[in-house]
This record gives C-alpha cells, structure tokens and sequence, in this order.
C-alpha cells in the first residue's frame, strides 16, 4: 500500500497530540491526547486493511523518512516498509499491544453549540504566532455584541499580561451576551487552514478544517462563562 504525502502530514500532526496511535481497518484515522481534552480524527486516502498499533509514532514516521516513495505490506504483527515495493531494501517494523496505546474509544457527540464563527488560516497564524512571540498560555473568546467577538491570547492568572487579540464576526444567531469562553494555546494543535468552528458551554469546541477532511474536539477550560448555563 503507497502511503501519500497528506496522510503523513496528518501523521505528523497527530504525533504532536499524542506518541502513541491505533490504526482501525479502513479510512479513518483518530487519536486522543494522554489527559483527554484533545480528540482528533481524519478520513484519508487509503484504506487500511487491517487494526494495528503504533507505541512511540515520531519513531515510524522517522522509519518512513527512510525511503522516497513509501510502500507498506501489512503483516499479522509487523508491517514491512520497502521503496516503492521493492524487498530488496525493507524495514520491518513490529506493532504496539493495543492495551498499552492510548486511543479513542467512542465518537463524540458535539452538543448545541452557542457560538459558531469560521476561523480563517491568517487568524490562526496570526494568533499562534502572537501567543509564542509573548509567551501567552491561553486564548479566550470573548462576545463583544450581537455578530461580534474578539479573540485574546493572554495569561489568564496574570493581569498585567501582555496580549494580542482580533475581531471576529460571529454567527448570526449567537446570543448578544458576554460569553467567555477559555482554550489552552498548548491545545490547538491543528493543521493549518481555515477552521468552522462551534463552541458549547458545555465546555467543549469543535474545529473543521474547510479543506482537508480532519477535524478535532478540544475542551474547553474550567473558566469558560456563558449566561445562563
């Protein structure tokens, strides 16, 4: 089987989530941070043909790096790794017992969200770039009025902080009340692009890349407000 050049960009991203991945047969790839607040899953090009696990995944995509143009046979408890198929130059590579991985178990159900808005590639960018730049652990969004909000990278517990924020239109039918509502810089580990996003006060958001098919769900923090919970 080739494996493509997006699947393993969606490999790498998921390696900053967590080490450890269990691969179902089929086309869909899903993982989960070790504290839980990170689940994220991808629909790929390929079709994997059987269940199998990987313990320490930024060692395997380093096996992968090996070759130019990656050809995986799948074995009962290794894969073999060959350029393009060709067994005279191969790696092989053993599978993780299950029990010891990390991996969701069940699909999430996205509650009603209160608050949608499309959070553009720039925007994202811009704001990652910003909480590095001033050492910012947390990004909140903050309604302003009825269409309106802002979001802020900050230091929560410092008020003194230095931050950086910017304008977003938020969904038409967003309530014009003063939500806040808190994420862990550390937790937005996405692929870049343009995001849908939708947000609960049920302390949970839910992020859709509007190019390629990944999405995650990330907690909310403890200090998130909405009116009337």
């Amino acid at each position: 089987m080739k494996l493509s050049n997006e699947t393993v960009l969606v490999l790498k991203n998921f390696s900053t989530i967590n080490q450890n991945l269990v691969i179902k047969a089929g086309k869909k790839i899903s993982t989960m941070s070790a504290m839980k607040n990170i689940v994220a899953s991808a629909e790929v090009e390929e079709k994997f043909p059987q269940d199998f696990a990987i313990y320490d995944l930024n060692e395997f995509l380093a096996a992968l790096s090996i070759f130019t143009t990656v050809d995986l046979d799948f074995k009962e408890d290794f894969v073999v790794i060959t350029e393009n198929g060709d067994s005279r130059r191969a790696l092989q590579y053993w599978y993780s017992d299950p029990s010891v991985v990390t991996s969701p178990r069940n699909d999430i159900s996205m509650p009603n969200p209160e608050v949608e808005f499309n959070f553009t590639s720039g925007t994202l960018s811009e704001v990652t770039k910003a909480a590095a730049i001033i050492g910012a652990p947390d990004m909140v969004l903050e309604g302003l009025n009825k269409g309106n909000a802002i979001i802020k990278v900050t230091d929560k517990k410092n008020d003194t902080a230095n931050d950086f924020k910017v304008h977003v239109p938020v969904g038409e039918n967003v309530e014009d009340v003063p939500y806040k509502f808190w994420f862990k810089v550390e937790n937005l580990k996405l692929i870049p692009g343009t995001y849908a996003v939708n947000v609960s006060s049920k302390k949970i958001s839910h992020f859709t890349n509007t190019k390629v098919p990944v999405q995650y769900f990330i907690a909310l923090e403890p200090e998130s407000t909405y009116p009337d919970e």
